[in-house]
């Protein structure tokens, strides 16, 4: 990325704005969280969080029932280690409905300009 940033920066930003991660989640606000939540395999988000970081952990958990976070949390637990690639797999199938959903306009994915913040 760095080499094409030095040649094109045009093409270098509008690769960047293409790309889209699963930390790119924790810019969701609770609404879009919990959307997504009913979209998503609950199976698949326990393998995806075993591979996140805590705030991304926090985020998903902090937008479910108490139950539901238990489940997950205790899941998660009972899991073990879990191979890099299904980590992967389960994260991109994540990112994957996240961007069907904001596609559709049922949650927004805030980028980093601000332009899609939102004010309450």
């Amino acid at each position: 990325m760095g080499q094409l940033e030095k040649r094109d920066a045009e093409s270098a930003e509008r690769i960047r704005a293409l790309m889209f991660t699963f930390e790119d989640l924790g810019k969701l606000d609770a609404t879009g969280v919990q959307g997504l939540l009913r979209a998503i395999d609950k199976d698949k988000l326990t393998i995806a969080l075993k591979g996140a970081s805590e705030t991304i952990k926090t985020m998903f958990i902090g937008n479910m029932s108490e139950r539901a976070s238990k489940i997950l949390i205790e899941d998660m637990e009972a899991m073990g280690p879990v191979r890099l690639k299904d980590v992967d797999e389960a994260q991109l199938y994540i990112v994957n409905v996240a961007k069907d959903l904001a596609a559709k306009g049922e949650i927004v994915i805030a980028d980093s300009s601000g332009e899609d913040q939102l004010v309450y």
